[in-house]
């Protein structure tokens, strides 16, 4: 693979790799990202890359320095694709692999021109700035000439990014049906109006959406808005998560900053429900604080900050793979930047059940021992957990 080291280094350090294309499982029975993509990019003033991984129903992205690059293609290559197309300023190249991990690789005049793709100007979001969005405009976020009102600019990119994260859920979603969504904790519902706004205004889904919070001025707030906007399948109501008992099947449960083991009542309700997509951004999680014990990590959590930081990381830890274990595919992710709010972490989950648990259920138990902890979401999950701990 002499030729291809050359060739990488050639379209990083010479002419400027802008464009990338790798397609061609080598491999179909391995379960893995069907193609791969790159392009250039500008982040803070410095140059990067940036993959997208192309799976059956998500993409992921990651952005690489040089030699970070330079790697990855050459697995990319190596392992996994039986082609690529890679664009430079000066060339556009062919590359194909035979079945004896052989390469071939042809030279044309380039036909793509760079455009920064800059991370530091002007971002297009789902909802953009100069687009008139009612809702928008009723919760006290963008003026009625379209511009965001300073002071509700870092709520408008929360809600643009929760849109980017929903917009990954949407192959799990049957649209030939009435879709049935619950909201935990709607508080003023900011991203529950703009979940009805994207789904059924921008993607023609039915939905039936509930909000579900505890605030009696809060419910009567966005009742009045959701009529106000003609937002017929949108209602508000008022109670706890626990109590809630009104449906026996949900499609996707949201439960966006419960407080303590309220997020773990709000899990055991979306996979009793049998969901097939579940959002939870944990908050005020005080459970693992008095519970967890570690002599190994003495010297850590005896500061107090630090084992608040632990526990919440472990609570989280704890909640994805007990999700796993249920026959979730489950992803922790950033939500918003740590700047707007350390509270930051979505647990996004979608159902699949094809995976094998065991090797979750080992690792979740060798967890708790070394901890010395019982998670109080077992009790919130009851049977259904304790069935596959078994």
């Amino acid at each position: 693979m002499e030729d291809l080291k050359e060739l990488i280094n050639k379209v990083i350090h010479e002419e400027s790799i802008i464009y990338a294309i790798f397609s061609g499982v080598r491999n179909k029975g391995e379960k893995t990202f069907n193609k791969v993509s790159i392009k250039k990019v500008i982040i803070q003033n410095e140059e990067k890359h940036q993959f997208e991984y192309f799976y059956d129903k998500n993409v992921e992205h990651k952005n690489l320095n040089n030699d970070e690059t330079k790697a990855e293609i050459q697995k990319l290559i190596g392992t996994y694709f039986k082609q690529a197309l890679i664009n430079t300023l000066e060339s556009d190249y062919h590359i194909l692999v035979n079945k004896k991990g052989e390469l071939k690789i042809n030279r044309k005049k380039p036909t793509r021109k760079f455009e920064e793709a800059s991370h530091n100007r002007k971002k297009k979001y789902i909802l953009n700035e100069g687009e008139l969005t009612p809702f928008l405009i009723e919760l006290g976020i963008m003026t009625r000439d379209g511009k965001i009102v300073n002071s509700k600019y870092d709520k408008f990119k929360q809600i643009n990014r929760y849109l980017e994260l929903v917009s990954d859920c949407i192959p799990y979603l049957d649209k030939n049906k009435t879709i049935r969504i619950i909201d935990f904790g709607c508080g003023k519902a900011y991203l529950t109006f703009a979940l009805y706004d994207y789904l059924v205004l921008k993607m023609g889904y039915n939905v039936e959406i509930v909000g579900l919070d505890l605030k009696e001025n809060v419910i009567e707030f966005c009742s009045n808005l959701a009529k106000k906007l003609c937002f017929d399948d949108l209602r508000f109501e008022q109670g706890d998560i626990k109590g809630f008992e009104q449906f026996k099947n949900v499609d996707m449960v949201i439960s966006l900053h419960a407080c303590n083991t309220a997020t773990d009542e709000a899990l055991a309700k979306a996979v009793n429900w049998g969901a097939n997509v579940i959002l939870a951004v944990p908050c005020c999680q005080h459970e693992f604080l008095k519970k967890i014990k570690n002599e190994k990590m003495i010297s850590m959590m005896k500061f107090g900050i630090i084992k608040e930081k632990i526990a919440s990381l472990l609570t989280d830890s704890v909640r994805a793979n007990v999700l796993e274990i249920m026959g979730y595919r489950t992803q922790v992710l950033e939500f918003i930047d740590m700047e707007h709010t350390p509270k930051n972490i979505m647990i996004r989950a979608f159902f699949e059940d094809t995976h094998d648990v065991k090797k979750v259920v080992k690792q979740y138990k060798e967890f708790k021992s070394e901890w010395q902890v019982n998670p109080y979401i077992e009790e919130a999950f009851g049977e259904s957990l304790t069935s596959r701990l078994n």
